[in-house]
């Protein structure tokens, strides 16, 4: 491919958005620990570092690894769309079987190649899993992976048999040097990438870590099996879907909990949780956020004279204009009826202003085409009306800023509607 071809590629590294959407103290670090998994992986190998390399048990992880993401695909996908900054990757059962059973440099291949089949097959083409937190994730994993293996070969515990008592607390030992390193890792980066400090949003709830430490409990099976009975890895295997499946049930459980099944946008619970966090956030740092409580204009018409179910269509079309037309970082949600509410974080005055002026002119431009079972509708002329209050720095409580915001609709409706009052 000549260069010109391919820098115009849209995955070649100097296009990623990171260049422009990430910390510039995010990018040194991940850029760090990708050097120093390059770096570490190749002086190990050049050196010979660790005990003799076993091709045979990297080709059967290896295999095993991509056969295991092959059968739960469309699960992992599904997953990655929901999850957040944390995420449990079930493919740590068969770094930890490495980690046991291969040098670090090897063991840290493994997680190379696992995760690179898993962007091919799976994660490029999920939007939250961006090619470069996909290389930093990489870096992690092998560092992680090396980092256990090598304690092992410094200690002189590779190679020992995994039934005796020494064997055991080999394994042990390389689930919790393995998982301390990660999260480690892993922790820093999402504190670089979002500034986020909860320990739920760092390394995850402790129900994530139950599940984390299934996965290596799995691990260390895997590993006795291999060198006991290989033909029980296979039972394994099983288990493994199973949990995976488990923790996709769990995700959707709980994305229903806080959507709105209308709209699709957070219903009031979910949103009420996540206005909380960026409070308390916003008290911390001393800035502050803005609210826009929005109420789609003489919607009781609409469902009168085209039923309920151009009426639900015609929100979910208003949904989807809200949300076009704030930022990225900002939350939309359903308070119920005709009524949206939008969290903007970090953001002045004047912008709130622009914003808000924006969604009404969004909503006003709408023309929602529905088919029914007696031809077309459409439905055009829609307006809202919008309430704005701003969170000042420290001070405020959070149910008094939607109060605010409700009376600024209020004055919004009682001036004419189409409007945006603060």
């Amino acid at each position: 491919m000549r260069r010109e071809a391919l820098s115009d590629w849209p995955g070649w590294p100097a296009r990623w958005e990171m260049w422009t959407g990430a910390k510039a103290r995010w990018i040194a670090y991940a850029l760090g620990c990708e050097l120093l998994a390059v770096g570490a992986t190749a002086v190990a190998l050049g050196t010979g570092f660790g005990e003799p390399v076993r091709p045979v048990w990297f080709a059967v992880l290896v295999g095993l690894g991509v056969a295991q993401a092959e059968m739960s695909r469309r699960i992992e996908r599904l997953r990655r769309w929901m999850s957040g900054q944390t995420h449990i990757n079930v493919t740590s059962v068969w770094y930890l079987a490495g980690v046991v059973l291969l040098p670090p440099a090897w063991v840290a291949l493994l997680a190379l190649v696992l995760y690179a089949h898993l962007w091919v097959r799976v994660w490029r083409q999920v939007r939250t899993r961006p090619a470069h937190r996909f290389v930093a994730s990489t870096a992690w994993a092998m560092l992680s992976c090396f980092a256990a293996s090598s304690v092992l070969a410094v200690l002189g515990l590779h190679g020992t048999p995994l039934q005796t008592p020494r064997g055991l607390f080999a394994l042990c030992l390389a689930a919790v040097v393995f998982e301390l390193v990660n999260i480690g890792l892993v922790a820093a980066g999402i504190y670089l990438y979002t500034s986020q400090r909860s320990a739920a949003d760092l390394i995850g709830t402790w129900e994530d870590n139950a599940f984390e430490l299934a996965t290596l409990c799995l691990g260390g099976l895997a590993a006795l099996a291999l060198v006991e009975q290989p033909v029980l890895v296979v039972f394994v295997v099983a288990p493994l879907l199973l949990l995976h499946r488990y923790l996709l049930l769990k995700q959707q459980l709980q994305v229903a909990a806080v959507t709105d099944e209308k709209t699709g946008l957070l219903n009031t619970a979910g949103w009420h949780d996540s206005a909380v966090r960026e409070h308390a956030r916003a008290q911390r740092r001393g800035d502050g956020f803005a609210v826009l409580m929005i109420d789609l204009d003489h919607f009781k018409k609409i469902n009168d004279t085209y039923g309920h179910l151009t009426g639900d269509d015609v929100l979910a079309a208003v949904a989807v204009a809200i949300s076009g037309s704030v930022r990225q970082g900002d939350t939309v949600g359903r308070f119920g009826g005709e009524e949206f509410v939008v969290l903007l974080p970090g953001i002045g005055h004047a912008d709130v202003l622009a914003i808000a002026e924006r969604v009404r002119l969004a909503v006003g431009e709408l023309n929602v085409v529905i088919s029914t079972g007696s031809g077309t509708v459409r439905v055009s002329g829609l307006s809202v009306s919008i309430g704005v209050a701003r969170h000042p720095g420290t001070g405020m409580p959070l149910d008094d800023v939607l109060r605010s915001a409700d009376a600024a609709l209020y004055r919004a409706k009682e001036a004419g509607r189409n409007r945006v009052a603060v």
